[in-house]
């Protein structure tokens, strides 16, 4: 019955006298980390422009606070006595090592993130066909809240190996790409000032960063299309898609109003005087 002796000297190896002041060490350190992330938000919601910064510091301390607790309660538990390592068998040894080591390898990933930042928490990130904001650099996963509310959840070591773009790589502005299109034919010099001048005005954008318009003709697919984009700074990353809203709601109007035309309103419009233009007698 080996395997009845490997859990037998396994037990010999935990300390139950320090089970409770285990028990005690991770209600307090959980309860500790959850009233230090409130204090955390509330003080970014009131100090915004130190708001990444304080996310930052707050996924430190609590990447560092977990592996505190861990090593607390393992020394706390176990009974690190010469006598009773050896007294764990070799079976029993490679059976923990086997299940620790996607979490070790976890760990060590999420050190590296933190040291290395090619994102941090706040930050906006595309990976693996998400798009949402780093909530959490936890010990075994980061987590992503993306624009529609959904919670995901990635393993660590994923962005080791695998490319990730981040919006606004630790700043609290990051920029914004709008298109907008019109018929081929249409006023694209108005159009353009259209749409600088509704993108600088819009009370979300930081002007301290420069608003560029391109203007450029596509093949949008059998149409040939003129393409006005902006690229401009949303003063806080967490407004992006009410910048994008505000922006494009005016220009739309300003489009309506002065009668420049979409590409499906100009193609449209031609196919109706073609269908009523007269035709010469036979």
């Amino acid at each position: 019955m080996e395997g009845v002796d490997d859990i037998q000297n396994f037990i010999q190896f935990i300390n139950f006298d320090g089970v409770p002041f285990a028990l005690l060490i991770l209600v307090v350190g959980f309860v500790g980390l959850r009233v230090m992330g409130s204090l955390v938000d509330d003080m970014g919601e009131r100090f915004t422009n130190w708001r990444l910064q304080l996310m930052k510091g707050k996924a430190v301390l609590r990447f560092s606070a977990y592996i505190v607790m861990a090593v607390l309660v393992l020394t706390t538990v176990l009974r690190l006595e010469n006598e009773a390592l050896m007294a764990i068998s070799g079976t029993l040894a490679v059976a923990i090592g086997f299940a620790m080591k996607d979490l070790a390898a976890s760990l060590m990933a999420g050190l590296i993130l933190i040291i290395d930042e090619p994102f941090q928490v706040g930050d906006r990130i595309a990976f693996d066909g998400y798009y949402g904001e780093v909530t959490e650099i936890g010990l075994r996963s980061v987590r992503l809240a993306t624009l529609d509310d959904n919670a995901v959840t990635v393993p660590n070591n994923k962005f080791l190996t695998d490319s990730v773009a981040s919006a606004n790589a630790g700043a609290l502005d990051a920029m914004v790409v709008v298109p907008f299109y019109i018929g081929a034919a249409e006023d694209f010099q108005r159009a353009r000032r259209i749409v600088a001048e509704a993108t600088a005005t819009s009370r979300y954008v930081y002007l301290k960063k420069p608003v560029v318009t391109l203007v450029t003709d596509e093949f949008l697919g059998e149409r040939f299309v003129t393409v006005i984009k902006v690229k401009a700074y949303v003063f806080d990353i967490r407004y992006e898609k009410a910048f994008v809203t505000d922006v494009t709601e005016r220009v739309k109007l300003s489009f309506r109003r002065l009668g420049i035309r979409t590409p499906d309103q100009q193609y449209r419009d031609l196919d109706l005087n073609a269908r009523e233009a007269p035709t010469d007698p036979v």
